[in-house]
């Protein structure tokens, strides 16, 4: 019996969830399976995969055909490359030490890049998440900004009048000395002029007299 190693769909719509089975090859994808090995959530990120190590390796060293996305996954888990090393193993061309070693080396080197990769989104989570706050500031200001802009009158009409009545009052201030000035001119002239005349209206008289 030809044995394949594929995903059963689960979930709502949309959201799906899938389940990692050993199943016929012959059997519908979501029918009758034989083992199930683990589960395989698309929707987190990174994606969250579960699955027996040592269940999913025996079946693929019995023969079992994995689908293209069960073999990415069971490639990411790092069972593919153990089935590799134990096949360097039988061949004689690695120890069961040096086949371990490297396998353990594999795993840290894989950790490693998964973290990286679940702080890389981490820190574009909080990036996105300042842009954003500073984006609804910004629209903030620009809203706080119409609103006064709305409510204040127009800056020309606020300076004209000022300066219309300063222009006027010296104009009124420098015509009044003037007309002070005028009065004691005449009064002088005319009482220089009144001694004359009487001077004159007395001088005959003296004339006559003599």
């Amino acid at each position: 019996m030809a044995t394949k190693i594929r995903l059963q769909r689960f979930g709502k719509k949309g959201k799906p969830f899938y389940h990692v089975v050993v199943a016929d090859a012959r059997a519908p994808r979501d029918g009758k399976f034989i083992e199930r090995l683990g589960s395989y959530n698309p929707n987190t990120n990174p994606a969250t995969i579960e699955i027996n190590f040592e269940k999913a390796l025996d079946w693929v060293n019995k023969g079992a055909q994995p689908t293209d996305t069960c073999r990415a996954i069971l490639s990411y888990k790092g069972i593919l490359y153990k089935k590799h090393l134990e096949g360097g193993v039988k061949k004689g061309a690695l120890t069961e030490e040096q086949a371990e070693a490297k396998f353990a080396q594999w795993l840290e080197g894989k950790a490693g890049k998964i973290e990286g990769k679940k702080d890389s989104l981490t820190k574009s989570k909080e990036e996105i998440k300042k842009a954003t706050l500073i984006a609804e500031a910004k629209k903030k200001e620009e809203m706080a900004a119409a609103i006064i802009a709305k409510n204040t009158p127009p800056a020309e009409e606020v300076e004209e009048s000022p300066v219309a009545e300063v222009e006027a009052a010296p104009v009124v201030e420098e015509a009044a000395p003037v007309v002070e000035e005028a009065a004691p001119v005449a009064e002088v002239a005319a009482a220089e002029e009144a001694p004359a005349a009487e001077a004159s209206e007395e001088a005959p008289s003296d004339e006559k007299a003599v």
